[in-house]
């Protein structure tokens, strides 16, 4: 019989179920205490009349743990000093929207060779998770396939839809099971109705198609996520973060009868991809607060030990510690100094 299915299909892999990650990698008590205990946090701040600044911010990605464990230290202790005004969350993103091709992140590719450790990769990023809840530092990251959430969301305090799948149905259906607030971020082409229609279809009940804990094939009914809300990125046509586009985005969101929550990403095209304007983006927002601004919720920073970014694929023993591999990304003194005066400008609006 002439063959008709996998003809470009080279091997498959049998994976752990996520029960099975689950067992070996289990969340301790307090860990699943603290992951509740600020994803509430969080929900408070977006949906509520709590004031403090919510603040994404960590590295573009994760590729080398030492460095990732580094970083979250420092920023464990930069949390504990501001955190009565600015609510810090560090991005733990495991997983890269690719445009064309690229290293895709730790979970696909965790060994940096092409060897495409899927299993090792979720490991690792489950590892990383528990020791970052452990400082005492809310997490967050960027879920891309749909069924990663399986093996790690039980971890995760807050998470994003990218610009690149916040029109997708299948992400929006994943979102509507999910357990965290979550922020839908407008389209590449800079379109926030993009973002509005995800966070209403993300609200709703769906059933679709997934994987239970067991690894079966499943048919997945959820109940709808209403702790969805919007984050300006900018777009095709540049920044989307002026108080003219802010007002927009507020118009919209009241039309769509949705709560005014607006989260800003300070990089991509706010910051026309030059990640040193981050600090100039997060000071042009604050000002709009210190004007009157209550829809402004926080803002998203991309941030490592290291400024800018290296180029890869190259031999691993040739990359230099703590500078990112995929976006730029603003060095540490300059994310410590850029957090010490967020928390100094913020002061009037807790008066």
């Amino acid at each position: 019989m002439q063959r008709t299915s996998d003809i470009n299909v080279v091997e498959t892999r049998a994976l752990p179920s996520p029960a099975a990650l689950l067992a070996e990698l289990p969340k301790s008590e307090s860990q699943a205490e603290f992951v509740t205990r600020t994803r509430q946090d969080i929900h408070r701040v977006i949906f509520t009349d709590d004031r403090r600044f919510l603040l994404i911010i960590g590295p573009c990605s994760i590729h080398d743990l030492d460095a990732g464990r580094d970083y979250a230290r420092r920023l464990a202790a930069l949390s504990r000093e501001v955190s009565d005004r600015v609510m810090i969350v560090m991005r733990v993103y495991f997983e890269k929207p690719r445009t064309t091709v690229g290293w895709k992140g730790l979970i696909m590719d965790p060994h940096l060779d092409g060897s495409h450790d899927i299993a090792a990769g979720l490991r690792l990023a489950r590892s990383f998770l528990r020791d970052v809840l452990d400082l005492g530092l809310p997490t967050a990251t960027e879920l891309l396939d749909p069924i990663t959430p399986q093996y790690i969301a039980d971890l995760i305090c807050w998470s994003a839809i990218g610009a690149r799948t916040a029109e997708s149905q299948t992400h929006r259906q994943m979102a509507s099971g999910l357990s965290m607030p979550l922020g839908f971020k407008n389209g590449t082409d800079g379109s926030i109705a993009t973002a509005i229609n995800a966070i209403k279809a993300a609200a709703q009940p769906h059933t679709f198609l997934g994987i239970n804990l067991d690894g079966s094939a499943s048919a997945i009914v959820t109940r709808g996520n209403p702790a969805c809300h919007v984050v300006l990125r900018g777009g095709a046509t540049g920044p989307n973060y002026s108080p003219a586009h802010i007002a927009q985005t507020e118009a919209l969101l009241t039309k769509a009868g949705l709560i005014k929550s607006i989260l800003v990403d300070c990089s991509h095209d706010n910051s026309a991809k030059q990640p040193e304007r981050q600090p100039e983006v997060t000071r042009e927002i604050l000002a709009q607060i210190a004007a009157g601004n209550t829809s402004i919720i926080g803002a998203m920073i991309e941030s490592n030990l290291g400024a800018g970014s290296q180029p890869f694929p190259q031999p691993k023993d040739k990359l230099q510690y703590g500078i990112s591999i995929t976006d730029a990304c603003i060095d540490w003194p300059t994310t410590e100094s850029l957090v010490r005066e967020l928390h100094t400008a913020l002061a009037p609006r807790f008066a």
